[in-house]
């Protein structure tokens, strides 16, 4: 998640208040998502992908090669479209 965000150019506050988290808790929340200590759920995972721009499946790829292989494919399909 920290990847597809600082390449949005967006801080973790920025990111959760647009992915609809309140702002008085959207720093440290992202904090926690990023970090693993907590996990969003499949829902609020939907709307950093949408913020961000990237398919739901990237937050959830292990291989960060595959992650980024993933993400080409995806945008690739958004230009022929």
């Amino acid at each position: 998640m920290k990847d597809a965000r600082l390449r949005a150019g967006l801080t973790q506050e920025k990111l959760g208040v647009m992915a609809g988290i309140e702002e008085a808790t959207a720093y440290s929340r992202l904090s926690h998502y990023e970090s693993g200590t907590h996990k969003p759920s499949f829902e609020l995972v939907c709307s950093f992908a949408k913020v961000l721009d990237v398919p739901e499946c990237y937050f959830y790829t292990v291989d960060d090669e595959f992650a980024e292989a993933v993400l080409a494919l995806y945008q690739g399909f958004k230009t022929e479209s």
